[in-house]
């Protein structure tokens, strides 16, 4: 487990992160570095690469002296939307481009870090007003890196869950016989409730500005809801019933190939299977459901009578049942959501990411960065919904209750699962 920010060095930090990038793509073939299957996935070379861009551009090209960029083709290729930092490569591109190889990729990343690491050493022994500035930058360097390590790992498993050879990420045995108890209610008294960042750690700026929320009672999930539950739903015809659905998630159903969680295939005569970064396996019903789009999460919810909590609600029972950062997350390495069984655990933090009932919009008198960084957060607050509590993908160190992930509705390539509330 990689210790947090207050226990270990800024050089230390900075060298862990950046390896765990590069380890996270230690299995991989080279081919598996370039492949692009659909828009949303990006190749691990370009995460690679655009990660060691956003330390080059936004710190030592205005930090370091006399440094040198590695390539001055490279800011085209390698960045993402910052409209303030000149044209780029469409997204839907990215796996277009042959070049740079692989082996540049990983020679650029040695080059910069080499610098950066000068460059930590200046901001370090610095007390001028750049330094605040560039360890600001750094840090969100840093947890930017770590969010672009999950996506990695999302989009591995789709490269080579959309492989039909379904070739394992990791080919490690995987557990079997799971149990799930069965799911009670977390009941919340109607009050005032302090939402949002209010911390000296880091937080991204749609996480500010702490502030009050009234809630009326109610009632959420002690734990997510199981793969044996979601199949309760296909079975009784749930996607093929509109009074289920939103308008535009009725639309979304129409046009899938298969009535089913993503990567979940039905197998004559053997029953439901699915794509894991362990390989292709048997659906475990005791485990939490996950690649569920918004759409199916709010008609599963429907078809239960029940409802998606709103994010207030989620944060303010996560805060009353799991208030320390723990759980299945990027570190453990498990790569797959895990049951409950008999214990106690409400899977509030890692596993799956859980919709939630909220619009993905500005919190009173928030905060936007400064400059480029201001395109980080606050250019996407439109069409979009929140989700809340990592998963198995997310680094722990990287994770907070009040961490506001967010997806289109349709989106389903992340780990994305559902918990009910009434």
């Amino acid at each position: 487990m990689m210790p947090t920010a207050t226990h270990i060095s800024l050089r230390t930090r900075y060298t862990q992160i950046r390896q765990q990038s590069e380890q996270l793509c230690a299995p991989l073939a080279t081919e598996d570095y370039v492949v692009q299957p659909i828009t949303d996935v990006s190749p691990p070379k370009w995460h690679l690469g655009h990660t060691t861009w956003f330390f080059e551009n936004f710190l030592l090209v205005p930090y370091l002296k006399n440094y040198e960029v590695f390539n001055s083709k490279y800011p085209f290729f390698f960045n993402s939307y910052y409209e303030s930092q000149g044209p780029r490569v469409h997204r839907s591109h990215r796996g277009n481009m042959t070049r740079p190889s692989v082996e540049d990729i990983y020679q650029f990343r040695t080059h910069v870090d080499r610098h950066l690491l000068d460059l930590i050493e200046q901001i370090e022994n610095s007390s001028e007003a750049w330094a605040d500035e560039a360890r600001f930058t750094l840090e969100i360097g840093l947890q930017h890196e770590q969010q672009h390590q999950e996506l990695l790992v999302t989009d591995i498993k789709y490269i080579l869950g959309n492989n039909p050879l379904f070739p394992a990420y990791d080919p490690s045995d995987v557990d079997q016989g799971h149990s799930a108890r069965p799911a009670g209610w977390i009941e919340v008294d109607a009050g005032m409730y302090q939402i949002g960042h209010e911390s000296e750690g880091f937080c991204w700026d749609n996480e500010l500005s702490a502030h009050q929320v009234y809630l009326q009672d109610y009632a959420i999930q002690d734990r997510l809801v199981t793969n044996g539950e979601y199949l309760e739903f296909m079975l009784a015809g749930g996607y093929d019933n509109y009074e289920y659905w939103l308008a535009e998630g009725w639309d979304w159903v129409k046009s899938l190939e298969s009535k089913s969680p993503l990567y979940w295939y039905a197998v004559d005569g053997q029953g439901w299977h699915h794509y894991t970064m362990q390989g292709f396996r048997p659906v475990d019903l005791n485990l939490p459901v996950t690649h569920i789009s918004y759409f199916e999460a709010d008609a599963f919810a429907r078809w239960k009578g029940l409802r998606l909590p709103t994010e207030q609600e989620w944060e303010v029972a996560c805060r009353l049942t799991e208030p320390q950062i723990k759980g299945n997350f990027l570190e453990q390495q498990s790569w797959h959501p895990q049951g409950v069984g008999e214990t106690e655990a409400t899977q509030f933090l890692g596993d799956a990411w859980e919709w939630t009932a909220s619009a993905y919009l500005p919190y009173p008198n928030y905060p936007r960065f400064k400059g480029a960084l201001g395109e980080y957060n606050g250019k996407f607050m439109i069409n979009q919904m929140v989700l809340r509590g990592g998963s198995v993908a997310t680094p722990q160190s990287h994770m907070r209750i009040t961490y506001r992930n967010f997806f289109q509705t349709d989106k389903r390539w992340q780990f994305t699962g559902i918990r009910l509330a009434r």
